[in-house]
């Protein structure tokens, strides 16, 4: 992978992920334009040979430069907020997949599909077949249809994890004792990778998240 592939996000596999993206490129507009700004600004002021001693204030100039970024953080605080309930929204129906952390591993169920808790441990290097990634692939995957809601409920047995897939703009902590929930809607059948977000202990970071989507036949099957 080049390494401009490597600065951008992962491509999006969900509706939120890709209003993430979407507001993601609103923000990067509006932090270049001001970057851009600032920095004509700068060079002008410093090629500038003119000055004055008997001005001590503007007026009309702090007025704008008050007004004008107040419109800015506007423009950036109304999609983020629209972006906030879209997060917040879970729907009632679809399957729930229940996912426990572990130092160092996850376990899964899908409690309505009859599949009981199992465990997901990273597969280690001299296992990898061909293709595989290196420590990201498990040795279990959670399966989940695609094009149905999905509710992640998140937990944890010991110490403080975090559940988080980026293709599905999800990333949830799993606090001993509590449960968190995130609703995901899968829009294409793949293989999904993510990691554990929250340091949890010496081998943090050996303990990979993999969802698997499939047709909803073939996971009843």
């Amino acid at each position: 992978m080049s390494t401009w592939g490597q600065l951008n996000l992962m491509d999006p596999a969900s509706p939120i992920q890709a209003e993430m993206l979407l507001f993601h490129d609103h923000a990067i507009v509006l932090l270049v334009g001001i970057f851009s700004f600032v920095a004509l600004i700068g060079v002008k002021l410093a090629f500038n040979k003119f000055s004055s001693r008997t001005m001590h204030e503007a007026q009309q100039l702090e007025t704008v430069w008050t007004i004008v970024p107040a419109f800015l953080l506007i423009w950036l605080a109304l999609p983020s907020l629209r972006l906030l309930y879209l997060l917040d929204e879970q729907s009632n129906n679809g399957i729930v997949l229940k996912s426990t952390g572990h130092q160092w591993y996850w376990s899964y169920e899908v409690p309505a599909a009859g599949i009981e808790s199992f465990d997901s441990y990273m597969v280690q290097d001299p296992d990898l077949s061909h293709g595989e990634y290196r420590l990201l692939e498990v040795d279990n995957r959670a399966t989940i249809p695609y094009d149905m809601n999905t509710t992640v409920i998140a937990t944890s047995a010991d110490v403080l994890h975090a559940w988080t897939l980026p293709s599905m703009g999800i990333k949830m902590d799993a606090v001993p004792g509590r449960l968190n929930s995130m609703g995901m809607f899968v829009e294409s059948p793949g293989v999904y990778y993510g990691q554990c977000s929250e340091i949890c202990g010496a081998n943090h970071s050996f303990m990979p998240i993999v969802v698997e989507a499939v047709d909803i036949a073939d996971f009843l099957a």
